[in-house]
């Protein structure tokens, strides 16, 4: 276990999406003049992002590859949460110009928010990228590539208060074919002390939401049967004729407002057998209303991240999260009160913060067990320079202090979500197919309505239909059953 922490910040005890995953582009051969191949690193928003980025490129003349020695363009969409993150791309970037050595007129990039935030440093000081592009400068791609195929050094880091790429379809990149993102907001007002966030995505500004439904709509009709809707805070959404900006928008009276209980609402309806999910909520953000809404539609899925960060009120201050561990508590009592304990729940989880004392871990350890969370995603603290924390707090907590207490939190969390699914044993679930398992070619897989990954013999099932599994075992990430 020490060595396994060593080596990475976080641990997710199922196969959901990992806050430091990596993706790269599917090959799409539609006989364009150049390839594109995209990594994307770190959050759903930035697997989302690149799909718009391929989407633009593609009437650009290029088509997607995933071998990277075939490619004419090479992305990076890139993550700064943490420390670690940027490290990786580093790396990365180290390797790729071992290859544009051989290929002189390979063109390389860094998108998304490791370039807004060292936009000077990789294309002055490091001289290890052509093309430098932030969140929102996504449309003028192609004039930036036009400039490095012309000799020149290009970039765009320009946040907007306006742009939320809703007129452009997405190219679906890593698609099943059954589950989709919708990015239905950008940005983000919250300001919590840890994050990066804000300075490199910019303020918070909500999608039209007939966009967002029109786009749901296609889907389904393409097939899919899930969506996920996608926002930094989506229980922040908020959007009318007259303004998509949520600061300016609340400044202003507005008669009309669409707000994310109403916007889950629209997209529920399009049909009964499209399933929505949404990430990620904010605990001093999420209403009543938005969980009425869940329990009125049977296609709203019962599941809720919702990130804790820490269990203890002084810590949890000094994040600038906006409430206390009782505040908190008590919005977790409201889930269980209008959707029932099968509801799954998730959160994010930082230990080491600054000056966090051992009283205050336990804190974190005693919040996870009486919120029973189904599985978290666990981070020590990384210091991200520019944010609040690094300005105003010292990182005062010794690594191994760190590592240790990260030890502790991902022990409790695979107790956690061992007892969680073991609830489950002897429960009929209905589950959206998503395709083979990953052990087994005579079994598949999904995930019932809470998010929990679901393996079961195939019998006569395809991917995408949805199928009664009765639950007769577990594991701490995965539930193993029968058709019925």
């Amino acid at each position: 276990m020490n060595k396994l922490i060593e080596n990475i910040d976080f641990l997710s005890p199922t196969d959901a999406v990992a806050k430091d995953s990596i993706r790269i582009s599917l090959d799409q051969n539609t006989g364009k003049s150049r390839k594109l191949y995209i990594e994307s690193y770190g959050c759903q928003m930035n697997f989302s992002d690149s799909e718009i980025v391929a989407s633009i490129l593609q009437k650009e003349g290029f088509d997607t590859t995933s071998d990277i020695n075939q490619a004419d363009l090479v992305f990076l969409n890139t993550c700064s949460i943490r420390e670690k993150a940027e490290q990786t791309v580093r790396h990365r970037l180290t390797h790729i110009n071992g290859l544009k050595k051989k290929k002189p007129a390979l063109v390389v990039g860094v998108l998304g928010c490791m370039a807004e935030r060292l936009k000077t440093k990789l294309l002055e000081e490091e001289k290890i990228v052509d093309l430098v592009a932030g969140p929102d400068a996504y449309r003028d791609l192609p004039q930036l590539i036009g400039q490095v195929d012309e000799g020149d050094k290009a970039v765009n880091t320009f946040l907007s208060r306006e742009e939320t790429y809703a007129d452009i379809s997405p190219v679906r990149l890593n698609s099943n074919g059954v589950s989709a993102f919708i990015s239905i907001m950008r940005g983000c007002d919250n300001m919590c002390s840890f994050c990066v966030v804000p300075f490199t995505r910019g303020r918070e500004r909500s999608r039209d939401p007939q966009s967002i439904v029109e786009e749901a709509s296609d889907l389904f009709n393409r097939g899919f049967r899930e969506v996920t809707l996608l926002g930094q805070n989506v229980d922040s959404y908020k959007w009318s004729e007259v303004e998509n900006n949520k600061a300016r928008l609340e400044k202003k009276e507005v008669d009309s407002i669409v707000n994310f209980a109403n916007l889950l609402e629209l997209v529920a309806k399009i049909n009964p057998d499209l399933r929505v999910r949404f990430s990620t909520s904010h605990p001093k953000d999420i209403t009543d209303e938005v969980l009425y809404t869940i329990a009125k539609y049977e296609n709203i899925c019962d599941y809720i991240h919702l990130p804790a960060q820490s269990g203890n009120s002084r810590i949890l201050e000094m994040m600038n999260r906006g409430y206390t561990r009782e505040w908190y508590l008590q919005r977790v009592a409201k889930i269980r009160e209008i959707l029932g304990n099968d509801c799954g729940l998730s959160s994010d989880m930082i230990t080491g913060f600054c000056s966090e004392n051992e009283e205050e871990h336990q804190d974190t350890l005693s919040l996870m067990e009486l919120v029973d969370y189904d599985y978290s995603y666990m981070f020590h603290y990384s210091e991200r320079p520019g944010t609040l924390a690094a300005k105003k707090f010292k990182d005062d907590v010794p690594l191994e202090v760190k590592k240790r207490r990260l030890d502790e939190i991902i022990k409790m969390q695979s107790r956690l979500s061992l007892r969680r699914n073991l609830l489950d044993i002897g429960k009929t679930q209905k589950v959206l197919v998503e395709g083979i398992s990953k052990k087994s070619t005579d079994h598949l897989q999904g995930r019932n309505s809470a998010n929990k990954v679901v393996v079961f013999p195939s019998g006569n099932k395809k991917k995408g239909e949805y199928v009664h599994v009765l639950i007769e075992s577990c594991t701490g990430g995965t539930l193993i059953g029968k058709q019925v």
